[in-house]
């Protein structure tokens, strides 16, 4: 379809929508966000302060885990805006190039975290399989290197999307799924070819989640088998427990993709709460979670947390 200037028809503005069914509830819909919000974004600056105020802190392991904080912060302020302004305000209209800038930093601050994730299990691995070399290999500028690595990955293979969106004409209406703009939501109401954003759409996912979560088990598989050569019952217990938080981390980052990706493969009749409720699991969840996930499971971060705390009550 055409606009009136012989130009691809695309709407000023997109309608975003809420939670079906939820529309007498939207002021506690509202609350919940706020809180999810809140947890994240404290919890978070907190674990960054913690990291870059504390010497003891000033290691590989703590390193990965600021970029990763650093992430989730990128991932809740992305959605922040319309989330807040769908369900608080009832301001549920979004321009059309905002949408595209929208969906295209949701969709990299996500793919960066499962490279964060790769990285951080790569240190593990270092650190149990080979603890005489851990601080020769993981040296200060390879985190960085390492860092920026991961952010130029995202941003690359992330970086034509919005142009790809922004050729194809937009003629089955302008109202999308979810409070926030993701690509696959864009497509529902797209005309034309579709076929280079799906194929590119997949390649991208197989490149980054299929790719990273293959590697993060090949790592795992090394470490469990280090780990049971330990003589020591009370040893190789040790050597877990620093892996719990990561293997947290990545479960609850990967099982809601996971369920997503299985329940529109096999659940095509699901309801369309069904579908947008683990959209906001799979974007809400990991950023609140990983921050109490780090400060119940590893003492370094609850001791340099208890220290801040005695002093600012001197």
């Amino acid at each position: 379809m055409l606009g009136l200037n012989g130009t691809p028809f695309q709407p000023a503005t997109l309608q975003l929508t809420g939670i079906p069914g939820m529309q007498a509830g939207q002021a506690w819909v509202a609350l919940v966000f706020c809180i999810l919000y809140l947890i994240s974004i404290v919890g978070n600056f907190t674990i960054l302060a913690l990291v870059i105020g504390e010497p003891a802190l000033h290691q590989p392991m703590y390193y990965f885990l600021s970029m990763l904080s650093l992430n989730d912060l990128g991932v809740s302020f992305s959605t922040l805006p319309t989330v807040l302004a769908t369900f608080c305000f009832n301001h549920r209209h979004v321009g059309f190039d905002a949408c595209l800038v929208q969906m295209f930093f949701i969709h990299t601050f996500s793919f960066m975290e499962s490279g964060i994730l790769l990285a951080m299990s790569f240190d593990r691995f270092v650190a149990i399989c080979d603890p005489l070399r851990y601080a020769t290999v993981l040296t200060n500028n390879r985190i960085l290197a390492v860092g920026l690595g991961i952010l130029a990955k995202s941003f690359t293979t992330l970086f034509p999307f919005p142009f790809l969106v922004k050729r194809l004409p937009f003629c089955k209406g302008n109202v999308l799924h979810h409070s926030y703009c993701l690509h696959p939501d864009l497509m529902k109401v797209a005309c034309g070819d579709i076929h280079v954003n799906n194929i590119y759409g997949l390649f991208v996912v197989i490149f980054t989640y299929g790719v990273d979560s293959i590697f993060i088990l090949l790592s795992y598989a090394l470490i469990l088998r280090a780990v049971l050569a330990i003589a020591s019952r009370e040893q190789r217990l040790k050597a877990l427990n620093t892996c719990m938080s990561h293997i947290c981390a990545v479960l609850a980052f990967y099982v809601p993709i996971i369920t997503v990706s299985m329940i529109h493969r096999f659940w095509k009749s699901a309801p369309p709460v069904v579908h947008v409720m683990m959209s906001n699991v799979y974007l809400f969840v990991p950023p609140m979670l990983n921050p109490i996930i780090y400060s119940v499971k590893t003492k370094e971060i609850r001791r340099a947390f208890l220290q801040v705390f005695y002093k600012s009550q001197r």
